[in-house]
C-alpha cells in the first residue's frame, strides 16, 4: 500500500509557529551578486518543504540506449570520455609562426615551387638581359611573363614596347599565350585585345545580313574595318572568331571556352537559285577541316546564258557554290561547264518523237541513268595556292516538285579545305584560302606542304568511307592568274 501523506498545517500551527530569524540587511558594495545568490538561496531553502520539492525532468534516453548516461563528460554514443587536452593545444598553435606546423608549411611551400627556378634566380640580372637581347619583344613579354622570378631579371620594359605600332604582330603572338587563361575572353585581331564573349556557350553561326556579335569591338561599324572571315557560299560566311571557338572548345574544353564543333554544321536552301549546301566540319591533327557539297538540278543542252544563271549569283558574280579565292584562274568553272555538256536529254516516248518530226532516236527512249564524265571533268582538282579541293559529279536525283519527271540528272560540286589550326589570322592555311599574301614567308604551295594524301581522303576517313579512285589534278597546272581579265571563267 502506499504510503498516506502527512496533514496539511492547520491555522492554528501557522499562527503560533516561531517567527524566522532572517531579517533584511544591506549587502556591502564588494560583492552583491554572489552575497544576493547565496542569500537567495538560503531562504529558498529554508522556505521550501522537503516534501514539496519539484519533480526533476530527466533528459530522455537516445535511440537504442538502454541506460542512460552519468553527466560527466562522456560522449553517449561510445561512452568514452571527452579529452579536451588536444584542442586547447591546437588553440595555442594556431597561427603561430614559431609552431612546428607553420615550419612544415613553409617547407612544402619551398617544395612545391616549380622546378628550375631557383637555378633562374641563382643567374646574374646581366646575364638575363644578354640571353633576352636574343629574344623578339613577343617572346620577351612571354618569358617574363611565366614567374616573378623572371620578371624581376628581365624588367617590365619589354611589355611597354609592345605598346608602340610596330610591334603589333609581336603582341599577337603574346597575347595568343594567354589563350587558355582566358576563357571568358576572346582575342580580336583588328583591337589587338581580348574582349568579354557576351554570349558565353551560346554562340552560334547565323547568315552574314544577321547581326550576331560574339563581343563588343569598338570597331565594327568603322568603313575601313573588315571582320576576318571567309566564305562558304552566297549568305553565308564563317567568321575567324568562329574558328577560334571550336578549337579552344577542342584543346581546352567545351564547356569553359568555346562551342562544339557540331554548332557549325548548316543545312540550308538558297531561296533565290534553288542550290542546296549542306557544310560538315572536322579537326584532324589540330586542324579544322570543312566540306560543303552543293547540289541543284540541271536542263540538258543549257546555252551558255542559261549556264550562266545556272552557275553564277547575279550579285556579286560569283559561284553559288563554295570556291576559294583562286577559282577565277584554272580549270574550276570550264570544268563545270564541261560537266554540264555531259547530261543527257530527258525521257521520251515514241509518240512524243514523232510529234516533233519524223526522226525517232532510241537514246531519248531510253536515257542513261549513270552519265560517265570524260577525262577533263572527272578527275579531283587541288589549288596549288590554297588547301583546297574541288570533285564535280553528275547525280541522278529526285525532284519533288516536278509532277511529271521525277528524276533528274543534278550536278553536284563539292569542296574539301583545310583552315588551320585557329590561332591567329596570319595562319598560313587561312591566309592562302583568304587570297591573302604574308609578308614574312613565301608563297603556299598545297602540294609540296600535303604531298600525296588528300584533304577529302582524310576528311571522308572519319566515318569510314572510303572514295573511289580518282586522279588528283591541279586546278591551274600553268600557273597563269588572269583573274578579271580572263574570259573563260565566265
Amino acid at each position: 500500500m502506499a504510503e498516506s501523506q502527512s496533514p496539511k498545517p492547520g491555522l492554528m500551527s501557522r499562527i503560533f509557529s516561531p517567527k524566522s530569524k532572517n531579517q533584511l540587511r544591506k549587502l556591502p558594495p564588494s560583492q552583491p551578486l554572489k552575497a544576493s545568490f547565496s542569500s537567495h538561496a538560503s531562504f529558498s531553502s529554508q522556505t521550501t518543504s522537503p516534501l514539496s520539492s519539484p519533480a526533476i525532468v530527466q533528459k530522455p534516453l537516445a535511440f537504442g540506449a538502454i541506460y542512460r548516461p552519468v553527466d560527466d563528460n562522456r560522449d553517449e554514443q561510445t561512452g568514452e570520455r571527452r579529452d579536451n587536452t588536444e584542442l586547447l593545444h591546437g588553440l595555442a598553435h594556431h597561427e603561430s609562426h614559431d609552431s612546428s606546423d607553420s615550419l612544415a608549411a613553409l617547407n612544402n611551400q619551398q617544395a612545391w615551387r616549380p622546378p628550375g627556378e631557383r637555378d633562374i634566380a641563382s643567374l646574374d640580372v646581366p646575364l638575363w638581359a644578354r640571353v633576352a637581347a636574343f629574344l623578339s619583344p613577343g617572346d620577351k613579354a612571354a618569358l617574363a611573363f611565366t614567374t616573378r622570378t623572371l620578371m624581376a631579371r628581365i624588367g617590365t620594359e619589354c611589355w611597354r614596347e609592345l605598346e608602340k605600332e610596330e610591334n603589333e604582330r609581336e603582341k599577337l603572338r603574346f597575347l595568343i599565350t594567354q589563350d587558355e587563361k582566358l576563357p571568358g575572353h576572346l582575342l580580336c585581331f583588328s583591337c589587338v585585345r581580348y574582349h568579354k564573349r557576351i554570349q558565353m556557350g551560346l554562340e552560334s553561326l547565323k547568315r552574314k545580313d544577321v547581326l550576331n556579335r560574339v563581343y563588343h569591338c569598338p570597331m565594327v561599324g568603322k568603313p575601313e574595318h573588315v571582320q576576318p572571315r571567309s566564305r562558304i557560299a552566297p549568305g553565308w560566311d564563317l567568321a575567324f572568331p568562329f574558328v577560334q571557338l571550336v578549337m579552344r572548345g577542342h584543346k581546352y574544353g567545351v564547356s569553359t571556352h568555346g562551342i562544339p564543333l557540331s554548332d557549325l554544321e548548316r543545312r540550308w536552301v538558297d531561296p533565290n537559285s534553288g542550290w542546296i549546301h549542306q557544310s560538315r566540319y572536322f579537326i584532324h591533327k589540330g586542324h579544322l577541316l570543312m566540306r560543303v557539297s552543293s547540289k541543284t538540278f540541271a536542263t540538258p543542252k543549257l546555252p551558255p546564258s542559261g549556264v550562266r544563271h545556272l552557275l553564277y549569283s547575279r550579285e556579286d558574280y560569283t559561284p553559288y557554290f563554295s570556291v576559294c579565292a583562286h577559282w577565277k584562274d584554272g580549270e574550276l568553272m570550264p570544268v563545270c561547264k564541261c560537266a554540264l555538256s555531259h547530261i543527257p536529254e530527258n525521257h521520251q516516248s515514241l509518240k512524243q518523237q514523232l510529234k516533233q518530226g519524223p526522226g525517232i532516236h532510241m537514246r531519248y527512249k531510253n536515257p542513261q541513268a549513270i552519265v560517265s564524265l570524260c577525262s577533263r571533268c572527272r578527275p579531283m582538282r587541288r589549288c596549288p595556292e590554297c588547301p583546297s579541293e574541288y570533285l564535280v559529279e553528275l547525280k541522278l536525283a529526285e525532284d519533288k516538285e516536278d509532277p511529271v519527271v521525277k528524276f533528274k540528272q543534278a550536278i553536284v560540286v563539292t569542296r574539301w579545305c583545310d583552315f588551320g589550326d585557329g590561332t591567329s589570322i596570319f595562319d598560313p592555311e587561312w591566309c592562302a584560302i583568304n587570297g591573302l599574301e604574308a609578308e614574312d614567308r613565301e608563297a603556299y604551295d598545297s602540294f609540296a606542304v600535303m604531298g600525296k594524301r588528300a584533304i577529302s581522303g582524310i576528311f571522308e576517313a572519319q566515318n569510314g568511307v572510303t572514295m573511289p579512285g580518282q586522279r588528283l589534278k591541279s586546278l591551274n597546272p600553268k600557273r597563269v592568274k588572269l583573274g578579271e581579265e580572263g574570259d573563260d571563267w565566265y
